[in-house]
């Protein structure tokens, strides 16, 4: 194992930890990682900080990353959740180690390590309720209190256990507890709960098992298990390293690569909620239409609104790993987007809110194509042809019946360009009974064709159009942050959806697009120019195109006034 070589920007602390291992042959200079979701929801884009960094550590020191789902908890996970994690890793462009695995492979293992553990002393079976057992731990400042039943027999111990794994035991009756130190000011070194009595279904194991671990206890051990060498941690875990490496303490064997718990900061997201419960919430009370609303924080919401995964990678890398908690403006992800978005979506014109345009001079009967560049970003990109006629719609916001000074759009007696076409004036226009501005008349110049002798003019405003007789109808909609506040779950006082925005979401039924887009297909992106980056929706259909906005050309929340 080879250190790494590309150190052009200074290691942050996990580098530097893993280059001093391998320089000092720790574990034979074997690199191991794993990522161990819990199958019990989506994942969002804090998990995405984990996978990259993991995963792309992986890749860095020609190490190995599993995937393991934590399947610990049978009363709250789905194959479902299952199927969409595999699927986000993959579409972020990382492959897991061999076949995934699951904490459930090694439940005989487990349970015979407990077993173990209650023979040499170090493990008890406690009926007490939770709410005593929580009462008798107390509080760090002074020593907890033992319970009654820390001092029976390994024998009777065992008897026991073998009756919660039998399912002779209800919900709740008993569980095993780890025998440590009641006094220590670690609350989770206190005889930590080892396994509790839980008869449900496993999603792998269906009936077999009646008594499932917690999380501290299967953790560590399946680390051991797999052979991972730095489990990478977020820092609300800094306080259990001392239960993991115990556990560990029971168990390892002399010459067998043990597993180091390091941790680091956690993604936290302006103007986002993180939390899966939250997030869950959500969606059972339909606040969104469901995980992959485009709206929502998760891998699968942000796909779906047009995110790419090397927006993501870019995302990550540019945050970087810390030891402490912050806050991340949420301005950076989206400025990631655009920033990869530019690079490679085709230009498009699109007009959402349209109003007629007649130019009164351009031959009813003529038609012309006109040949736009498709990408100035994209060499590659090439061309396209989009058809000029007497009839056009161009934004209904471009135009103002009595325009301020420094407005350089459409207006009485005012001259702008049309994009890739020609100058036009406007001589007149025409309202409906309610005042609604219905049809714009302007002349063109013929002298004015962009790419002509006479192009050379200039006027201030250039403007987007598309051709009335080829516009393509399409439903377009306008995702906005979710959230109004910076900070929506940080109220103690406040219920976090009290904070939702109302406007984060805009339908618009009468769009019109330029025929090309015609033949999109889902998971296409554009760049609508002067408007902002869109995907195609999983529910387009080739009769009723949908397209979500992804992000807007430029950042402007503050300018709405909600920072």
């Amino acid at each position: 194992m080879e250190l790494a070589e590309d150190n052009a920007r200074s290691l942050n602390f996990i580098e530097t930890i893993i280059e001093e291992d391998l320089k000092d042959k720790k574990n034979n200079r074997k690199i191991h990682f794993r990522f161990p979701p819990e199958p019990n929801g989506y994942l969002h884009i804090g998990h995405a900080k984990s996978i990259c960094l993991n995963f792309g550590l992986a890749e860095k020191y020609n190490g190995l990353c599993n995937l393991r789902f934590d399947d610990t908890n049978p009363a709250k996970e789905d194959v479902e959740y299952v199927d969409s994690i595999k699927e986000d890793i993959q579409w972020l462009g990382f492959q897991w180690n061999d076949e995934p695995l699951y904490a459930s492979n090694y439940f005989d293992q487990l349970y015979t390590w407990a077993v173990q553990m209650i023979k040499q002393g170090n493990a008890y079976v406690d009926e007490q309720s939770q709410e005593e057992i929580s009462r008798q731990k107390g509080v760090p400042t002074r020593p907890g209190e033992e319970s009654a039943y820390r001092n029976r027999p390994a024998e009777e111990n065992l008897v026991l256990f073998e009756k919660m794994k039998n399912g002779e035991v209800p919900d709740g009756a008993m569980v095993l507890r780890a025998k440590i130190n009641m006094s220590s000011p670690n609350m989770h070194m206190r005889d930590p709960i080892m396994y509790r009595v839980l008869h449900a279904e496993h999603h792998r194991t269906g009936n077999k098992w009646n008594i499932y671990p917690m999380y501290d206890f299967a953790h560590g051990q399946s680390d051991y298990i797999e052979g991972i060498t730095h489990s990478l941690c977020t820092l609300e875990f800094e306080i259990h390293r001392p239960l993991y490496d115990w556990f560990l303490d029971q168990i390892a064997e002399a010459g067998r690569p043990r597993p180091r718990q390091i941790e680091f900061a956690r993604l936290n997201l302006s103007y986002t909620v993180m939390s899966k419960r939250k997030l869950l919430e959500m969606v059972e009370q339909r606040l969104v239409s469901g995980w992959d609303d485009p709206r929502m924080p998760t891998i699968s919401g942000l796909r779906r609104r047009g995110y790419t995964p090397e927006a993501i990678r870019e995302f990550a890398d540019r945050i970087g790993i810390a030891k402490r908690d912050n806050v991340i403006d949420v301005g950076l992800l989206e400025f990631s987007v655009r920033e990869h978005l530019n690079k490679i979506t085709p230009r498009v014109f699109g007009v959402l809110d349209p109003v007629k345009v007649i130019i009164t001079n351009y031959p009813e009967d003529k038609e012309e194509m006109l040949e736009l560049i498709n990408n100035p970003e994209d060499e590659t990109a090439g061309k396209r042809l989009v058809p000029f006629s007497h009839e056009l719609y161009i934004e209904r916001n471009d135009f103002m019946e009595e325009p301020p000074r420094k407005f350089f759009r459409l207006g009485p007696g005012r001259e702008v360009r049309l994009k890739g076409a020609y100058i036009v004036m406007c001589e007149d226009y025409k309202k409906d009974d309610s005042g609604n501005i219905t049809e714009i008349y302007c002349t063109y110049d013929p002298e004015s064709k962009s790419g002509s002798t006479g192009s050379q003019r200039k006027v201030k405003g250039t403007l987007h159009w598309v051709s009335v007789q080829h516009a393509v109808d399409a439903e377009v909609r306008l995702y906005d942050r979710l959230f109004l506040d910076e900070d929506p779950a940080g109220h103690k006082e406040h219920d976090f959806k009290e904070f939702l925005n109302p406007d984060s979401l805009k339908i618009l039924q009468n769009c019109k697009l330029e025929p090309s887009l015609q033949t999109v297909q889902p998971g296409d992106k554009f760049q609508f120019q002067r408007i902002g980056y869109f995907c195609v929706d999983k529910e387009s259909r080739p009769e009723h195109l949908v397209f979500n906005r992804t992000v807007a050309l430029r950042d402007s929340w503050k300018k709405k006034g909600r920072s």
